[in-house]
């Protein structure tokens, strides 16, 4: 059809369908991630990119199968099967065990009732071998170089191996051989171009909000995150009747440190307060953020916590650093931190509300005598 209505090679047109189809896969997985990351940010995005994966391209395959099943033109989409496996095993780098692509392969053999036929089982095999290769091409490529050329050569050879199968079962010309074997090194080697090129683009996102919400000095994260995340929070914790609590705290007299022992020495102490924090925190609940909101002012939100249930981290926290002190160029400096502590109430009506609770609470730290909590 397409080249006889609209003069169009097919190729060119199956070119626009994969890279159409691999491009909804990503607008659609990172609003997944967007949406799962709010309500359960513990479960890992390679995880969720997986199970993802896994079922958007089983959808694709099945529903493309179905329409031809049964004919003798049910080889006309195993380019795009071809393609399938590779962003799957290579690409998304999704590990499947041997006995969970049997339940994959049979529902495929019934939907073209090919059970009966030899070279559809040997077909099966390849298939997983083809998976099961491009899985370990991919953890070689983590740490070696012309990735490209291992990559090219695996799919080559197996998508010859597999065209040859259905060559034989559906005595193809050796015209239509070489003609899908030629469609099948562009797609995958277009496909290599353009995953590269994404993975380059979201590398370069990634760095840019990196350097966006990230401190310079300490590398917490800065004060323009805190205000993207408190107000997803909030909102959340809003609509799904969640606990969410914030600890706040500064370290006391910072500036008589930057004036007895230096500025550098005062970045020292912010550096090290930082890694303190972060460990107590990554030794507890990975749900815990750190923020660096001010000079020496610091913002701990701690998701799903309500007020008691902050006392299994906030003192720890606390204790670290008023037990610290660091060296610098030869001198011991001590310091302590004050901190207020709060839950989210339903009598506040935005972000802003529920800080300056917090913030008053440390306040109050401050004012009676610093190093303290004040929790209410």
């Amino acid at each position: 059809m397409t080249w006889s209505v609209w003069q169009v090679t097919p190729v060119l047109t199956s070119i626009f369908f994969i890279l159409g189809v691999f491009t909804l896969y990503v607008v659609s997985v990172d609003w997944l991630k967007s949406q799962i990351r709010l309500r359960f940010p513990v479960i890992k995005e390679h995880l969720i990119e997986s199970w993802f994966g896994i079922i958007y391209i089983l959808i694709f395959v099945y529903s493309l199968q179905l329409g031809i099943a049964r004919q003798n033109i049910s080889w006309l989409f195993m380019n795009f099967q071809l393609i399938a496996v590779i962003f799957c095993a290579y690409f998304l780098a999704i590990h499947v065990p041997f006995r969970a692509f049997w339940p994959i392969v049979i529902v495929f053999m019934w939907i073209n009732s090919s059970f009966s036929y030899w070279e559809s089982w040997i077909y099966s095999l390849a298939i997983i071998s083809f998976y099961r290769s491009m899985n370990h091409v991919y953890r070689w490529s983590q740490k070696n170089n012309n990735v490209f050329l291992v990559y090219f050569t695996t799919g080559t050879f197996f998508g010859m191996v597999l065209w040859f199968l259905v060559k034989i079962k559906f005595s193809l010309s050796w015209y239509i051989f070489v003609q899908e074997i030629s469609y099948f090194l562009i797609f995958q080697t277009l496909l290599y171009s353009y995953i590269s090129m994404l993975n380059k683009n979201q590398r370069l996102k990634a760095n840019l909000a990196h350097s966006a919400h990230s401190d310079a000095l300490t590398q917490a994260k800065n004060y323009a995150a805190y205000a993207d995340k408190i107000d997803d929070l909030f909102q959340n914790s809003n609509n799904n009747q969640l606990h969410l609590s914030m600890m706040m705290f500064d370290i006391d007299h910072f500036k008589r440190i930057n004036d007895t022992y230096g500025h550098l020495a005062g970045d020292k102490v912010l550096q090290q307060v930082v890694d303190v924090v972060q460990t107590v925190i990554d030794e507890n609940d990975s749900r815990i953020e750190l923020y660096r909101t001010g000079g020496e002012e610091f913002n701990v939100l701690l998701p799903s916590y309500d007020l008691e249930e902050t006392q299994k981290i906030v003192p720890q926290i606390f204790d670290a650093l008023n037990h610290l002190g660091i060296d610098f160029n030869g001198q011991h400096i001590d310091f302590t931190v004050s901190v207020g502590v709060s839950e989210m109430s339903k009598k506040d009506d935005d972000p802003n509300d529920f800080y300056k609770r917090v913030d008053e609470n440390l306040y109050h730290s401050k004012t009676n005598g610093r190093m303290q909590i004040t929790a209410r």
